[in-house]
């Protein structure tokens, strides 16, 4: 864990070209794997080049963004937005960059995969962005570390020990950045929360208000889902009960990528919960070009019915802002499982606005990113707690009679 200017990325990409020459296995592969495939070619490409150039006979393949050694060796550069394009590949080690960055089950259901075989290994770094994937893996390290693990090793790296930086330099930014982000960007500290985490304010009291803990399945009340329908994207599901006292409980949570919906189908008869509604955006209604059938049709025909979550307003950046303020309303009445909601929390933690630094102020839109497929699905839950009964049979009337139900 390394403050910013560190030499993070000079360090990973010499520790994976040293790797590549010195594997004594057969073909050695190695991986470079930042958050977004053009961030790492913007950051990571050019120190292959330069650090791998003494080497002779070294080739650079730019269009793959590839290093091939004469040794047969190959260090290469992917990007943690399309995960599943690491499926059927080997490593034998792989840099994790900026891990924090990366959804949260990129290492435990692709990256470990890769290295099984041929007993590679992970070097997970970054700089703190909130207690995410990261913070585990490091807490989860320094664990392991102390107890004398020879397969784990920890190092923290702040910026008033290493020297590194020009004192008038942090003293310049320090003036410039609030003490949170600081504290995250050169002394290493999780505690700082996630720079324009939208929800940040409403996750902090849940867990001050202990509403993150067991919440088990009630078999006597109905099971609802709401849906996030990524094409290509994700798809994520929150299962929850709601009380007649207004308590909602979140009981559940799933996401996938590239699944159809009999994946979904198949997903929902597993969990043996008894359903009561199912919610989707209004998207659902759209009909494929190709198929002419809109995926409202498809689902039925798998026997998942949906309802289609009211809309709040005609502009999408309205809409939008008046979900996130339904949300906010609706948090303090929600109790999340830990354990069984923990990627669905770890997205609502880290839906954030990004930061426009010539205009000095946050951007209106929310960034979309692995985060925000779970904190759609939970902005449609809060929408339709707030729409009053009267214009949920409204907007159903208005969706296909035979789709239409209660």
């Amino acid at each position: 864990m390394c403050h910013r200017r560190f030499g993070k990325t000079v360090l990973a990409v010499n520790h994976l070209i040293r790797g590549a020459l010195t594997c004594k296995k057969l073909r050695p592969r190695f991986g470079y794997l930042a958050p977004t495939y053009t961030q790492g070619k913007s950051t990571a490409l050019d120190y292959f080049a330069h650090y791998s150039a003494p080497i002779p006979g070294r080739v650079i393949n730019q269009s793959e963004l590839r290093v091939d050694f004469p040794n047969q060796g190959q260090a290469r550069i992917y990007g943690g937005d399309n995960p599943d394009s690491l499926r059927g590949l080997y490593f034998d080690g792989v840099v994790l960059e900026e891990y924090g960055l990366h959804a949260a089950k990129t290492y435990s259901e692709v990256v470990a995969a890769t290295l099984v075989d041929r007993g590679g290994w992970a070097l997970f770094q970054g700089t703190p962005n909130g207690r995410n994937q990261f913070f585990e893996v490091a807490q989860h390290a320094k664990e392991r570390q102390a107890a004398g693990d020879p397969d784990w090793f920890y190092a923290e790296h702040k910026a008033s020990q290493t020297g590194l930086l020009d004192p008038g330099y942090l003293a310049s930014a320090r003036s410039m950045m609030t003490p949170d982000e600081y504290a995250q960007e050169f002394e290493c500290s999780f505690e700082a929360a996630v720079k324009g985490a939208i929800y940040a304010r409403e996750m902090e009291q849940a867990r001050e208000g202990k509403r993150i803990t067991s919440v088990p399945y009630d078999p006597s009340l109905p099971v609802d889902t709401d849906w996030d329908l990524g094409i290509g994207d994700a798809m994520a599901i929150w299962f929850t009960q709601s009380t007649r006292g207004g308590e909602v409980r979140a009981i559940d949570y799933y996401e996938a990528s590239g699944e159809g919906f009999p994946h979904y189908a198949r997903l929902l008869t597993a969990k043996g919960y008894s359903y009561g509604k199912h919610w989707a955006p209004h998207d659902i209604q759209v009909r494929e070009l190709s198929s002419g059938r809109s995926r409202l049709e498809v689902a039925a025909s798998l026997g998942i019915r949906f309802d289609v979550t009211p809309r709040l307003q005609s502009t999408e950046s309205g809409e939008v802002e008046e979900g996130i303020h339904a949300a906010r309303m609706l948090f303090p009445r929600v109790w999340f499982d830990a354990e069984r909601c923990k990627a669905g929390i770890d997205a609502l933690m880290h839906y954030r606005r990004d930061y426009n630094q010539r205009l000095n102020e946050f951007k209106a839109t929310p960034v979309h990113d692995w985060a925000s497929h779970g904190a759609d699905a939970f902005r449609g839950l809060a929408v339709r707690h707030q729409i009053p009964v009267e214009k949920r049979k409204q907007a159903q009337a208005q969706m296909p009679r035979e789709f239409a139900w209660s």
